[in-house]
């Protein structure tokens, strides 16, 4: 499978030669959902914690006599169905939602991800991504030049973040001259997974040789 590699300006370099096991795989809808399901709950943080009735202050003292004042017999005003009392099956901060997916599911739905995004058109081959100093100026120069690629015109001039650019490595000046740009994300290629791919519209994957290289050694974990 043959691809488009673009420079910084948004012009065709070249053409490369990708494979079929990463960028042509049929799309699978349903290991798709599950590993982006278990990715989602291994980044829940788990912090919501609600206190119950014998962690709620107070309460020590019986409200009234068990018998004799014709109300309802209650042991603590810290009951659950008391205001202001202890809260029953609420969530716990001792809970784990951690979701366990093997490795062949995790890279097999990452290669079904970006054979599904190469087929819509939204993966930009970045010949190389290189800037001399810290500008955020330059970089938005960059993201304007690419935007001007047929099908990613609206790469630019929105809010919300819609582009998610790899690298092999992430020095600070790449790091740093995107850090300001709300639409863009910029991460190294070894970090890529379902979630981040499918939370941005566009791809952008700098370096190809290399970062292909890298997601071709994944290949030999499906075997």
């Amino acid at each position: 499978m043959k691809v488009n590699i673009y420079t910084m300006e948004g012009k065709v370099s070249k053409q490369m030669e990708v494979p079929e096991a990463i960028f042509g795989a049929s799309w699978n809808a349903d290991l798709v959902s599950q590993v982006l399901y278990s990715q989602a709950s291994n980044r829940r943080a788990g912090t919501a914690h609600t206190k119950n009735r014998s962690e709620v202050r107070g309460g020590g003292k019986k409200p009234w006599a068990q018998k004799g004042s014709g109300r309802a017999r209650h042991g603590s005003s810290r009951s659950p169905i008391w205001v202001g009392g202890g809260i029953t099956h609420g969530p716990r901060n001792e809970k784990s939602y951690e979701q366990k997916i093997n490795k062949k599911m995790r890279t097999k739905a990452l290669y079904t991800v970006l054979s599904e995004k190469l087929r819509k058109g939204q993966i930009i081959f970045l010949e190389e991504l290189n800037l001399k100093a810290i500008k955020t100026k330059d970089a938005v120069s960059i993201i304007n030049d690419l935007s001007s690629i047929k099908g990613f015109e609206r790469m630019v001039g929105g809010k919300r973040p819609n582009t998610y650019i790899t690298v092999p490595a992430k020095g600070e000046v790449l790091k740093k001259s995107f850090a300001n740009i709300q639409t863009v994300e910029i991460d190294e290629v070894r970090n890529m997974n379902p979630v981040d791919l499918l939370s941005y519209k566009y791809i952008i994957i700098s370096q190809p040789t290399e970062s292909v290289a890298f997601l071709g050694g994944k290949t030999e974990k499906l075997k």
